[in-house]
């Protein structure tokens, strides 16, 4: 994992956060590695994520049951990390809150509480105890309902630590307990003002009420404990089967709300089921994800066109009200163009047919590739006027000279080839670069900055229905394959 987090160092933006999904068995190793590589100050948190219930042939041996995975949160830098606030939700309405101000249009001074439940049934015309009989299995909802209305209203009072409030907060608790039945108010700039009676805090159940998931209940921040994203009905969640390898895209969702906004770069450099694009796509995120062999085809590109056309009603589809939209392009990375042979010489890879080493050429000259039916020479342009070929030829005077009076006193060419004889400056509507010692001085072999830009995309999309594969030059070792998304919609060939 060493090699794979330092790229992925490099790779992060200086205000981005990486996520790493652990068990127990390895948690310890891994963090002192990463706190290594980022640094210990820009360890963030450690996350227990509840993965199971104790239950099952877990709960059969003695011992303590493993319910739980770990996630370790880094920041790139963690001064220039900046988080959202997330909620989560509380679930059941916040009991403790039982108390109504019946007079909230007075003066604050002049408060009278008296039991929510009271408030409750009045507002329905019964009596205290008819009400909860007559509701019956409705009651809590309704009663809920009400709080949520009339949350401004419903509050319950709390005695606050002494230790942990102002100088000014604390003078008025003393007044509270000498003046009870009246209500102080301490007034705050730029912080919700603090009210106080019989020595308590009214604590408001308005303040406990957030948007989750775009409804708005009572909420909790997020905390270092997940313990409400089960594994419940994973094996459905985007329709791929991945037996113990998927995570639920609410959890993915999490990490998300936390450490991104809408329009921001998400990279998952083990795709695997494809959660992480699917989650992202969903939430407005850009993606990338990586993944070796077959999983492209089997697993992510069907996924990712099921959310695209709205047909995946599984994991966060209903929370994030999405209804299908967008659209990815698919990479198949190239083996490196070059290669050394036994006598460590650069040669261009015999993988490489003549079509394929021509587009990847292009690519780094910055010319388009577009080879003519008719004449052999055009395989690529960069203006109506100016042309690219491509040879492993050693070409010789006769055949350059030949070139020339083809492209005539009108048109440019670019003769990209692996020997030639002849002076350049004969030709003058001919350049004349040799692979692979062009290719070794645009490539900057040896550096790790990313800055190497080679990329040639076009705009217009393919025929409807066609998924071509891009052969990307580079000085890759494996054979990778990449999907990103979400851009226009477009698939680049």
């Amino acid at each position: 994992m060493r090699d794979r987090l330092e790229l992925l160092h490099r790779l992060l933006s200086n205000d981005g956060t990486l996520f790493v999904h652990i068990d127990d068995n390895e948690m310890g190793y891994l963090i002192v590695v990463l706190d290594e590589i980022f640094g210990r100050s820009n360890r963030i948190n450690v996350i227990t994520f509840k993965q199971g219930a104790p239950t099952g042939h877990k709960a059969i041996n003695p011992g303590v049951v493993t319910t739980a995975n770990f996630i370790l949160i880094y920041a790139k830098d963690r001064a220039m990390w900046t988080p959202n606030r997330v909620y989560t939700a509380r679930g059941a309405r916040d009991k403790r809150y039982n108390q109504w101000i019946s007079n909230s249009e007075d003066d604050f001074s002049k408060w009278k509480l008296e039991p929510l439940s009271q408030a409750f049934a009045n507002e329905l015309g019964f009596q205290s105890k008819e009400a909860k009989k007559s509701l019956a299995n409705e009651y809590e909802d309704k009663l809920t309902d009400f709080v949520h209305e009339n949350a401004d209203r419903v509050v319950r009072l709390a005695r606050p630590d002494y230790d942990a409030i102002s100088a000014a907060a604390r003078e008025l608790v003393d007044q509270s307990k000498l003046r009870r039945g009246i209500t102080l108010k301490l007034a705050r700039d730029g912080y919700p003002d603090m009210y106080f009676l019989n020595g308590e805090r009214i604590l408001f159940y308005i303040d406990k009420l957030k948007t989750v998931d775009g409804a708005t209940m009572a909420g909790d921040p997020l905390t270092t404990i997940w313990d409400d994203v089960l594994s419940n009905n994973l094996h459905n969640e985007g329709g791929v089967s991945f037996p113990k390898g998927k995570k639920p895209e609410e959890l993915i969702k999490l990490c998300l709300e936390l450490s991104t906004n809408p329009g921001d770069l998400v990279l998952d450099s083990f795709a695997g089921s494809g959660t992480t694009g699917a989650v992202a796509h969903k939430m407005y995120r850009r993606w990338i994800m990586v993944e070796l062999r077959d999983h492209c085809h089997t697993h992510i590109i069907p996924r990712l066109k099921r959310v695209i056309e709205g047909a995946d009603p599984s994991g966060i589809t209903n929370v994030a009200s999405w209804k299908g939209c967008g659209g990815f392009r698919y990479y198949r990375l190239a083996p490196s163009l070059l290669q050394q042979d036994k006598w460590g010489n650069w040669v261009i890879n015999k993988e490489y047919k003549p079509e394929m080493l021509a587009e990847a050429v292009c690519k780094l000259e910055g010319f388009t590739y577009a080879p003519s039916d008719t004449v052999y020479w055009q395989h690529g342009h960069s203006t109506e006027r100016d042309f690219i070929y491509v040879t492993t030829q050693n070409l010789s005077h006769d055949q350059l000279q030949q070139l020339s009076d083809d492209v005539g006193p009108n048109r440019t060419l670019l003769v990209m080839c692996t020997a030639f004889r002849g002076k350049p400056d004969r030709y003058p509507n001919l350049t004349i670069k040799k692979i692979p010692k062009t290719v070794l001085s645009r490539c900057e072999w040896g550096k790790d900055d990313y800055s190497l830009q080679v990329e040639n995309l076009p705009k217009a999309a393919p025929p409807k229905g066609q998924m071509d594969l891009l052969a990307a030059d580079g000085d890759q070792k494996e054979d990778r394959e990449a999907t990103t998304g979400a851009d226009a919609g477009a698939k680049v060939s």
